[in-house]
């Protein structure tokens, strides 16, 4: 038997934390999809039409802890918050039927879709990718997932985002365009999917920025919230 032989150790592999328990969930993938709320869509300068749904990804060690402080990121001068729930794929697989798409849920978590907007809407003007304006490094806090379990699944009831006590983003997760459902099967339809990975389902209205000592909370209704600190720049 061949021994593997690494030419660099490997990194950590990044983990979510389960609510209520020591037991840690291994990141896979962070899939996002754009502008899912219609509120959200307008506010972006986009038809909120039920187009096509589209997505994007974060790389798994993006992902923040519940209470941790981010810092600044470098390369931008408008850093925004994204308040968003999180859908956390327990069991994998391909060509997902809707109706059975959320037998393939481990749980839920509350998120924030952190964004460097200047960066985004640039590449958005050029026709680019996304990937410099979404995917950098700690731009994905999540709180500690919850299990289908014990909250069910919701697909109702408020998901809020207030900066130092202020509320900017105030919707109920019955506006999604796309639901939980549809997003797994959509996507097990173009790759499979396979235990955790991770799906962010999208931002109400109210987007906005974040500056050096911002107190960001998002929180859903049954799923608690997610408190984010935000540090000097980088």
């Amino acid at each position: 038997m061949t021994t593997l032989a690494l030419v660099f150790e490997p990194q950590p592999i990044p983990t979510l934390a389960v609510a209520g328990s020591e037991d840690r969930i291994p990141v896979r993938r962070i899939f996002c999809i754009g502008r899912n709320y219609a509120a959200h869509a307008r506010e972006m300068g986009k038809d909120p039409d039920r187009d096509p749904p589209f997505f994007f990804l974060k790389p798994a060690d993006a992902v923040v802890e519940d209470g941790a402080t981010v810092p600044y990121p470098p390369q931008t001068g408008n850093f925004h918050y994204e308040a968003e729930l999180v859908a956390v794929i327990g069991t994998g697989g391909r060509d997902i039927p809707e109706e059975r798409a959320l037998d393939h849920v481990w749980g839920y978590a509350v998120g924030n879709d952190l964004t460097r907007r200047d960066l985004q809407l640039k590449a958005r003007e050029q026709g680019r990718p996304w990937d410099l304006g979404k995917g950098f490094d700690q731009s994905a806090p999540i709180a500690p997932v919850h299990p289908v379990a014990k909250v069910g699944h919701p697909s109702k009831g408020s998901i809020r985002l207030t900066v130092n006590g202020e509320v900017k983003q105030d919707a109920d997760l019955a506006e999604l365009i796309w639901s939980v459902p549809e997003m797994i099967s959509i996507l097990s339809h173009s790759m499979a999917l396979l235990p955790g990975d991770v799906i962010m389902t999208g931002t109400p209205a109210g987007v906005g920025p974040l500056v050096e000592g911002d107190v960001c909370v998002v929180s859903i209704d049954g799923l608690g919230d997610l408190t984010t600190t935000i540090g000097p720049r980088q």
